[in-house]
């Protein structure tokens, strides 16, 4: 099947790269040119495992091509998917200028039936202003032609994107017609060839589906590091906790590690996305609004343990700091806690030297440059560089390279013997005995 994908950000690529890899004739449409003519020598733009492998492979064998313009592309193709960005407004609101741009060139150049998908995170109702905007265009040309909107959320996470895809839990589609599923089932069917993983529903069904989904692994997270908040304060081990409760099927494990906080291009945004919504309608959303209110105090939760140990003025204090990507696995630093954390000790006088496997080219591209050029942040290129004269180590995110780190040799390079623990990696009882001070997320 000819399949174009508008957008080559995360979603979109992972999406045309994996089709194509499973035979499927695949354009990726983008307008910046930049990107796409890295795209064409095979320079993947994002940090993700497997992406490069496939992104090459299917560019070598003609079933990956990437365009500039949507004209190029959408006369041969069967499925038109949109998985351009949905940025927060500053009330919180899913900006969708940029879909319903897509959805006016579509309407520009269509020429005959075709399923426009929307991939992208959209609010409930999106998939009918995209018909209302195709429509409109399709009029002003004076045309009548047939087409369907679907809704297809994507269920990818960082770091897994690619397996995720290949090897889905589900695949939700959207649609209100016969002919719009026929064509999405034939797309998936190699998806399915175990078993049956596509659930039909209706088309604003699945767009809700994909904010509950992930309002829903926001509120296990913020629920959890909000009981690991009252164990620092009555003297319980949350991990303990966490082992008790996440023994209840009913309850399980995923989701319930306490840490500094969620980060991400999905869940912030979406929590607040699906927040906005519900006072659109009148309806407060107590539950949403305080998930939110928990992650964003929760990712200050590291630097008042590191001020409450140090005292408020941090001068003359250095900081090790390992990981600064939002998760292990990926390169985004999008609403990253270590951002947060990077604020306020840099506000209380501190100099932090940061390390992170993967992201260290995009943290000297976006964070602040005063940062680097008053010497409070250090970026280095070796985890146990971070370490040189630290008066601590702050450990925010959780690299497998970082989970059994030579506790012996450290002492050594560092100036005191002192963890701060983000994701309670470490055994605070095994730490003690070596001779640290250990201050965990409900641990201690």
């Amino acid at each position: 099947m000819n399949v174009v994908v508008v957008g080559t950000g995360y979603v979109g690529l992972v999406t045309g790269a994996c089709f194509a890899e499973m035979g499927h004739m695949v354009t990726c449409v983008d307008v910046d040119e930049f990107k796409i003519k890295k795209l064409r020598e095979g320079i993947i733009p994002i940090y993700e495992p497997g992406l490069e492998s496939i992104v090459l492979r299917n560019i070598q064998e003609n079933r990956l091509n990437f365009v500039t313009h949507l004209s190029d592309a959408l006369s041969e193709a069967s499925v038109v998917f949109i998985a351009v960005g949905t940025p927060p407004g500053e009330d919180g609101s899913a900006d969708l200028q940029h879909v319903l741009s897509v959805a006016r060139e579509i309407g520009q150049y269509l020429t005959e039936y075709k399923v426009i998908v929307t991939k992208s995170t959209v609010p409930v109702g999106t998939a009918d202003k995209v018909r209302t905007a195709i429509s409109e265009t399709l009029k002003s040309r004076s045309l009548q032609i047939t087409f369907d909107v679907a809704s297809n959320p994507e269920f990818l996470k960082e770091g897994a994107a690619v397996e995720d895809f290949m090897k889905p839990d589900r695949i939700v589609i959207g649609a209100d017609s016969e002919r719009a599923e026929e064509v999405l089932r034939e797309l998936y069917s190699d998806f399915c060839r175990n078993h049956d993983r596509i659930i039909m529903m209706g088309v604003r069904d699945a767009e809700m589906t994909k904010y509950t989904a992930n309002a829903m692994l926001a509120t296990k997270i913020s629920f959890m590091n909000e009981v690991a908040n009252l164990c620092d304060l009555l003297d319980v081990d949350v991990e303990n906790v966490r082992l008790g409760i996440g023994s209840d099927s009913r309850i399980g494990y995923s989701f319930i590690y306490p840490g500094c906080g969620y980060g991400g291009s999905c869940f912030p945004k979406d929590v607040r996305a699906l927040i906005h919504t519900s006072r659109e309608t009148g309806y407060q959303s107590n539950i949403l609004e305080a998930v939110h209110q928990r992650n964003e105090d929760q990712k200050h939760v590291l630097a008042r343990k590191v001020i409450k140990r140090f005292g408020d003025n941090l001068s003359g204090l250095t900081f090790a700091l390992w990981g600064l990507s939002f998760k292990p696995g990926t390169d985004d630093m999008r609403e990253a806690p270590s951002v947060t954390l990077l604020h306020d000790l840099i506000a209380a006088g501190a100099k932090v030297n940061a390390y992170d496997p993967e992201a260290i080219e995009v943290a000297e591209r976006e964070l602040p440059r005063a940062w680097f050029e008053s010497g409070s942040l250090v970026l280095v290129s070796h985890q146990y560089e971070a370490l040189e004269k630290a008066d601590a180590l702050i450990l925010v995110t959780e690299w497998k390279p970082f989970r059994h780190p030579d506790f012996k040799a450290m002492q050594h390079i560092m100036k005191q013997s002192i963890v701060f623990d983000g994701r309670n990696l470490y055994d605070p009882e095994s730490l003690k005995s070596k001779g640290y001070e250990y201050f965990g997320i409900g641990r201690h």
